[in-house]
């Protein structure tokens, strides 16, 4: 089973723990708003486009806000079993769902207070650096100083070249981490070298994908 498709599955089972009006690290958003995302994105590809393209982003959300009237068992339902038969997504679901799962699954287990991050088996870790390496520099391409992303066993991805004469910033931790840092959330557990100001303006900056 893929990493993409088991972080589905326990995306669900938090889901359930958590229940519908739980908190998530979605802005605003509980975690029945969460499921009705998801199940939008991959089951409504007329409204789906208005994740990435803002002038559709109304129809988005009146599509997402009906979506959220369902029952919950049901979106959970959905979302457990994929994009549908007819989606261009369930043939690419491995590669295209790992990091909305993943991200996701943390937001709903981040949202509860006294949370740990987990410890991920090293392909696991692995699969989630490959993730982060081709998506750094979309990642950070707003960022105000330079920036590179650091494992603790050594590997090293510049995410915002620095200007000349700059020392970038540097994020250290393991993948699964540093992902969650590169989609925005700052609820992760890094260690950051460089100073102070360089370190809140990486943190503070849009990592919107």
């Amino acid at each position: 089973m893929s990493l993409a498709r088991r972080e589905r599955l326990a995306l669900v089972d938090s889901m359930t723990a958590a229940g519908p009006e739980a908190p998530t690290l979605c802005g605003g958003w509980t975690v029945r708003d969460l499921a009705a995302h998801l199940v939008v994105r991959e089951r409504r590809m007329d409204a789906s486009p208005g994740i990435m393209l803002k002038p559709l982003a109304g129809y988005l959300n009146s599509v997402q806000a009906k979506a959220a009237q369902r029952p919950f068992e049901q979106l959970l339902e959905q979302i457990r079993t994929g994009p549908p038969w007819w989606s261009p997504m369930r043939p690419l679901d491995s590669l295209v769902n790992l990091s909305e799962m993943y991200v996701h699954h943390e937001d709903v287990r981040r949202g509860a207070p006294g949370w740990k991050p987990r410890e991920l088996p090293a392909s696991d870790e692995a699969e989630l650096w490959n993730t982060l390496r081709r998506m750094a520099k979309l990642a950070y391409r707003k960022s105000p100083v330079g920036l590179a992303l650091a494992t603790p066993d050594g590997q090293r991805v510049i995410a915002h070249s620095p200007a000349a004469g700059e020392d970038p910033v540097v994020l250290t931790g393991p993948p699964s981490e540093l992902v969650l840092h590169a989609f925005g959330r700052n609820a992760v557990r890094l260690d950051a070298t460089g100073p102070e100001a360089a370190v809140q303006a990486v943190d503070a900056c849009d990592r919107s994908i």
